[in-house]
């Protein structure tokens, strides 16, 4: 299994050698960077770019010697052999014709009622039915003193979690990580995008940098101190001196 993670960035349409028109999405997929190998069942990838400061003290240890990401997602796989620490995800992995899953995160719509988020067709317009052309109706029986679970009611509707199979892969440029697929994908403009196929996964092996800064102390000029030299008076200059100072007393 192959997968990698984008961000979606607008729909197109893209001309056939047939000249048949096909409507695409544009996709900027990778580069996404192995952060953890979690034994031998699941991969995490990062994605996004984020600024270094930004960084709580716990991610900044889980990225020690990464490049900061903005997106960890992960992805169960069969067998990590061969996948290390730092090793990127190549865009090249995906060829034209792959059939692939997208999974995003659906447009919000607010609240909304049941006609709207659920599709129900509406009481009677006809007379003798005032206000509830758009009402839910029943949501019950009297034998039953409770509503049942998972009842359609109005609600919030959107921002959920949308996958969409059998997609296909159009165009792969490698030189700009985008990637066309056929048709739409959830979710808004810059949204997370999960890209998931069939095939072998192809890694850029890279080396982690395990630099620690040190500050370096600042340099000091160096400052002349002008040595005073002490005066030291003659032993019988002295002597007299001291005569003197007694005789005067």
């Amino acid at each position: 299994m192959k997968f990698i993670l984008g961000k979606k960035i607008a729909m197109t349409q893209v001309f056939l050698p047939s000249g048949e028109v096909m409507p695409v999405t544009r996709v900027v997929a990778g580069p996404c960077t192995v952060v953890q190998v979690k034994e031998k069942q699941a991969v995490q990838l990062g994605f996004g770019d984020k600024k270094e400061f930004r960084l709580n003290k716990p991610d900044a240890g889980h990225l020690k010697g990464l490049t900061p990401v903005a997106h960890l997602k992960e992805f169960q796989v069969e067998k990590t052999d061969g996948i290390k620490r730092g090793d990127v995800v190549a865009l090249e992995t995906f060829v034209v014709g792959d059939v692939i899953s997208v999974t995003g995160v659906s447009k919000g719509k607010g609240f909304a009622g049941v006609v709207k988020r659920h599709h129900f067709r509406g009481g009677p317009a006809s007379h003798g039915h005032k206000d509830n052309l758009r009402a839910p109706g029943s949501i019950g029986a009297g034998g039953v003193q409770r509503v049942f679970k998972g009842m359609r009611m109005a609600g919030r509707m959107g921002g959920d979690q949308v996958t969409i199979h059998n997609l296909e892969v159009v165009e792969v440029h490698p030189e700009t990580n985008e990637i066309y697929i056929k048709g739409a994908v959830p979710g808004g403009r810059n949204g997370l995008l999960e890209i998931v196929g069939e095939g072998e996964l192809l890694m850029k092996k890279t080396e982690i940098k395990n630099e620690i800064k040190q500050e370096q102390a600042p340099e000091v000029a160096p400052v002349e101190v002008p040595v005073e030299t002490p005066v030291v008076a003659p032993i019988e200059e002295a002597a007299a001196e001291v005569v003197t100072e007694t005789t005067n007393s």
